[in-house]
């Protein structure tokens, strides 16, 4: 494996390297939003266009890097071998204080069911609230994405609300709701103690 530049890593587990994405990801990126059990909780299976990718996504994931290192987008790259598994993302959302950061992650479905979404969110969490002065970290899924709520609880998240959201397209599920999980400075030290 080719070690990337170390000002690249943000994060390392035993399993894990979180980089930061660089142009020479985007293949990587049309392979992840083209696969159809991938994108099955976010738009029912239908691929993300790559001319989305390459002039929306990954702009906004990299422009995240020129204001600093505190929030983004990482691409998680198999420690080990190398590969390429997905991302994460630790960053506040629309309507969020700035440390309320949104945790989220999407994953090749070869990497599903291996601990590695429990393992990068974990990581992240952690890493939110002892170095970056986060004061909640939250997260939100589909309350049919059972591997997605079980992921979250096992990362400690606890569950928050049940809501209904407007989603732009209309998923098989989305009429049972959504979730939301999150974790204050206060319960992650209780937690920690």
């Amino acid at each position: 494996m080719n070690r990337p530049d170390p000002t690249s890593v943000y994060l390392e587990t035993d399993r894990l390297l979180l980089r930061r994405f660089t142009v020479d990801d985007l293949d990587d990126l049309v392979a992840l939003d083209s696969d159809p059990a991938v994108m099955r909780y976010l738009t029912d299976g239908i691929p993300t266009p790559r001319e989305e990718i390459e002039t929306d996504h990954l702009p906004t994931f990299l422009s995240y890097y020129e204001r600093g290192d505190r929030w983004g987008f990482w691409a998680a790259v198999h420690r080990a071998s190398g590969s390429f598994l997905g991302w994460f993302h630790l960053r506040p959302g629309d309507g969020d204080a700035d440390d309320e950061p949104e945790l989220g992650y999407r994953l090749v479905s070869s990497a599903w069911d291996c601990g590695y979404a429990t393992e990068g969110s974990k990581a992240l969490i952690d890493k939110a609230f002892s170095q970056l002065g986060a004061r909640r970290v939250h997260a939100e899924t589909m309350v049919v994405h059972t591997a997605s709520r079980r992921v979250l609880e096992k990362a400690g998240l606890l569950f928050v609300r049940h809501f209904v959201a407007d989603w732009p397209v209309r998923i098989e599920g989305d009429e049972h709701g959504d979730v939301e999980y999150a974790l204050t400075r206060e319960q992650w030290e209780a937690a920690r103690a």
